[in-house]
């Protein structure tokens, strides 16, 4: 069905190509894994597939692209359409109608479709991807999630016999995401259907995958085969496969289910070996040991003295407690008839790296920014050490609390990398090359004459979120920051606001991502219809519901391990005791 017949490309001014000789066949009904470190190509390939590269974004490509026969460098993007459906990283970027129903309904009038089709495919979608209580809300009034699973529903209701999906569950909770690739299961064993996928948490989708290509990037091939066998090799890897090797189990399961059957040993080990420990509170965490897969990652600079006393803040060590920096107090926000906050209570302590979790929809992003002061309130009272952020101007505001959002792309204005990173420091009165020093630790290798809009997803992420901390505001706010980032990537982002906690600063993120928060949490929350229905210890909050627990945790039950560097860990301690 899709045959890559040794295709090289190369973008226009491009030192190296982004993709070497790749050499590929998909056929019809396999579900394809394509993985790689952020920037690797993968987006790329993705695109190569129903014309974009070359028609739309231009490059040289060697070798050919065969889609159902169709080579791809004649039959430009539109002759494509009745066969391939492709879901992009930016959903938003895709839309070309206002409402839910009329998006879904958009793919098929370009196809000339006739209307009871339309009616039928259009009901069937919204029941598969849990969207009918929103079929007929606007598009912007959406969550990240919410419009993430609109554009998979418009791609599938064209039924095409190709779907290409570019991080389709960044945005989706964990249930959400669940659904979604349990549907393109079926997709693939009951109808036929080619699915090639590229996505960055692994731990989700692994599993269902027939065979994964790794792209190594720096201009070498990729290497496809089986899941087990190629995630071991490659430097991307979800926590199944890192604690499969850890336990020696060859070959390297990607399900939990297969990993459990193996794990039986390794649990009764475990019983003998010291227990986890408890969250830290946030002096005792300081200074935390370096994170073994992350030893070369570049911290965040310690703010000096001068940074303090600017900041209203006393001299003092690195890993002092503050106490409270932040609080609401009867939070609520409401968008017309939509509640999204209902009087939500909320203290942050500096120095709590604090991860909110909850359905897409619940209310998290409205929470950030109501926080951060810009933000919609319908009432209730935010105060940022004593002072409400709202009634600050935006300079010093971004000083006292810094939000990185959903859509991170939106906060980019410059032509350049070196440009960005050379505005951050001076806004911020930090010492030239502090924001590029934070970026490489993020994400290294980025280009300071690259343009942003030319970056990959995950690229772009990291500059705005190298962007965010420059200042190290006293409160750091993220929404989704993992999004578009290898496993790597999030370990060093990882290390960075653990740097920011330890200098006492507050740390509060909302996100998915529950092996991000196994590794990086302290405190979780949990929010559902605009209300916190959970709040204590990561662990305690996590291990308590399957849908929120990590794979090692699943794989380890009940014993109540979090991640394979805490496993590493026991097994150490318990090999000297």
């Amino acid at each position: 069905m899709i045959r890559f017949e040794h295709v090289s490309i190369t973008y226009a001014a491009a030192a190296a190509p982004t993709l070497s000789d790749v050499d590929l066949t998909v056929p019809e009904g396999e579900l394809c894994l394509v993985v790689g470190r952020t920037g690797s190509g993968k987006s790329t390939l993705l695109r190569a597939v129903n014309g974009l590269v070359p028609h739309f974004t231009g490059g040289t490509v060697a070798g050919r692209v065969l889609v159902d026969g169709r080579d791809t460098r004649d039959h430009p993007p539109r002759e494509l359409a009745d066969v391939v459906g492709m879901v992009g990283q930016d959903p938003v970027a895709g839309f070309v109608t206002d409402s839910v129903e009329e998006e879904l309904a958009y793919s098929m009038e370009s196809l000339g479709l006739t209307n009871p089709v339309m009616r039928k495919r259009v009901e069937e979608t919204l029941d598969l991807l849990g969207l009918a209580e929103l079929r007929n809300r606007a598009l912007a009034t959406l969550s990240g999630g919410q419009q993430q699973r609109v554009a998979i529903g418009a791609a599938l209701t064209a039924h095409p016999r190709v779907l290409v999906l570019d991080e389709p569950t960044s945005a989706l909770d964990p249930g959400a995401a669940e659904d979604v690739l349990a549907a393109l299961h079926r997709l693939v064993h009951d109808l036929g259907v080619t699915v090639l996928i590229s996505e960055h948490r692994l731990e989700r989708v692994a599993q269902y995958a027939d065979r994964v290509v790794w792209l190594p990037g720096h201009a070498r091939p990729a290497v496809v085969g089986d899941p087990g066998t190629v995630l071991a090799e490659a430097p991307v890897a979800p926590p199944v496969v890192r604690l499969g090797q850890l336990a020696g189990w060859s070959p390297s399961p990607v399900s939990i289910r297969d990993a459990r059957r193996l794990a039986g040993p390794l649990r009764d080990q475990l019983a003998t070996a010291p227990p986890p420990p408890p969250p830290p509170s946030p002096p005792s965490s300081c200074p935390h040991p370096p994170n073994p897969s992350t030893a070369n990652a570049t911290p965040l600079p310690t703010p000096t003295t001068t940074d303090r006393l600017e900041q209203g803040r006393p001299p003092g060590r690195v890993g002092d407690c503050l106490g409270e920096l932040l609080r609401a107090k009867e939070l609520r926000v409401r968008y017309g008839s939509t509640v999204a906050l209902r009087g939500v209570d909320l203290a942050v302590a500096g120095g709590e790296r604090v991860a909110v979790m909850g359905r897409n929809g619940s209310g998290k992003s409205s929470l950030l920014w109501a926080l951060q002061g810009t933000g919609k309130r319908s009432g209730g009272e935010v105060t940022v050490a004593g002072v409400d952020p709202a009634g600050r101007k935006p300079g010093p505001r971004r000083r006292e609390i810094g939000l990185v959002p959903q859509q991170p792309g939106d906060l980019l204005y410059l032509e350049s990398v070196r440009a960005e990173c050379a505005q951050a420091d001076s806004e911020s009165k930090r010492p030239p090359g502090t924001c590029r020093e934070i970026l490489d630790g993020i994400a290294p290798a980025i280009a300071d004459d690259s343009h942003p809009r030319d970056l990959s997803e995950g690229q772009r992420l990291a500059l705005v979120l190298a962007i965010a901390l420059t200042p190290a505001p006293r409160v750091m706010l993220l929404d989704e920051p993992t999004r578009g980032l290898d496993y790597p990537a999030k370990s060093n982002l990882a290390d960075s606001l653990r740097a920011l906690a330890c200098d006492g600063r507050a740390v509060l993120l909302a996100t998915h991502d529950v092996e991000f928060v196994a590794e990086f949490a302290s405190r979780v929350i949990v929010l559902a219809d605009g209300e916190i229905v959970a709040d204590g210890p990561t662990a305690e909050v996590i291990t308590s519901s399957p849908v929120f627990a990590p794979q090692v945790a699943k794989v380890l039950a009940p014993q109540q391990w979090l991640t394979v560097a805490d496993v590493r860990t026991a097994l150490r301690e318990r090999s000297v005791r």
